[in-house]
């Protein structure tokens, strides 16, 4: 009889403690649900903007980091491609800029998948003129502001 006692008291512990959630890993579910990431994200684009007119020289990405982007012109059209390849950095990319002074003054300035996260294969295509351009490319990624290209393109001929 005292067996049957210390069962039925066991289990009625047990769904005690079930119901009563002392069970359940409450901190792991909290964590992910909260949305305190997304509220920097418009404030670090904006810094991003800002930090970007200062930055002059061209800056290689680091290694762990890197991104493939091919910029050319193309020939008959005189229109400027900029192509993104991925790499082993591309899940820390934030956004790919690209900023043309055309030979008339013209000024474009576009962001790549409209300021999303670049996905491989995505490519900005803008007018450009016979004369020559100039391009700059800048890689927001892990925070950071890279200038990774800034060349002159002319269509050859």
């Amino acid at each position: 009889m005292k067996y049957a006692t210390i069962a039925a008291i066991c289990i009625t512990l047990f769904f005690c403690a079930l119901f009563a959630g002392c069970t359940s890993p409450t901190q792991a579910e909290i964590k992910p649900v909260g949305t305190t990431v997304t509220t920097p994200v418009p404030e670090t684009t904006a810094t991003v903007v800002e930090t970007t007119t200062t930055l002059e020289s061209v800056v290689p990405l680091p290694a762990n980091l890197y991104v493939d982007l091919q910029l050319t012109k193309d020939r008959p059209t005189s229109n400027i491609h900029l192509l993104y390849n991925g790499g082993n950095g591309e899940i820390y990319v934030q956004s790919v800029r690209m900023k043309v002074t055309r030979s008339d003054g013209t000024v474009t300035d576009q962001l790549m998948d409209g300021g999303n996260q670049p996905r491989r294969g995505d490519e900005m295509v803008v007018l450009g003129t016979r004369n020559g351009d100039h391009c700059e490319v800048w890689v927001t990624t892990s925070g950071k502001v890279y200038k990774i290209i800034d060349e002159n393109l002319y269509a050859i001929q």
